[in-house]
């Protein structure tokens, strides 16, 4: 139960960052930076959905399509059309913490079909895989904190 209740203290961050980039250009590479306000918002909510797959199996991804948009490796250098606006970003990264929240219940002390190792780092059990995913927006936060420093500027 610590683990959901860091997933939504850690959305609530990143909303937060989002909302300090009211008004500014989403789509803008800032020099430093491969990606932009929409990729690191997208990824956000599409890393998120696939680690709940990977805890649940039954687990209904919601947005399926933007994961050619936002999943790791992609760029908006390939964006072509069908890219969400800021506030369907928005609106989804909303909703989604209560959503995953409701399907992972007794279900992270379990062990995960296929467990994820990265760096040396084994996550066999959903909570361990949620865990890292509230890293992973922590992360991804940060780059979107950067940004609105970037944008004031």
């Amino acid at each position: 139960m610590a683990t959901i209740k860091q997933m939504k203290f850690a959305r609530g961050y990143t909303l937060g960052q989002l909302s300090k980039l009211e008004g500014a250009d989403w789509d803008k590479l800032h020099p430093g930076f491969s990606n932009n306000i929409r990729w690191n918002a997208g990824h956000i909510f599409v890393s998120l959905e696939n680690f709940a797959k990977m805890i649940a199996p039954d687990f209904e991804v919601v947005h399926p399509e933007w994961d050619g948009l936002f999943n790791t490796g992609t760029s908006p250098d390939n964006w072509g059309e069908g890219v969400p606006s800021n506030e369907e970003l928005v609106s989804a990264l909303k909703e989604q913490t209560d959503r995953i929240a409701g399907a992972l219940e007794g279900k992270l002390d379990a062990q995960i079909a296929r467990p994820l190792e990265i760096a040396g780092h084994h996550m066999d059990t959903g909570e361990k895989l949620l865990q890292f995913a509230v890293w992973h927006e922590g992360v991804h936060a940060g780059i979107l904190n950067a940004m609105a420093n970037l944008a004031k500027a």
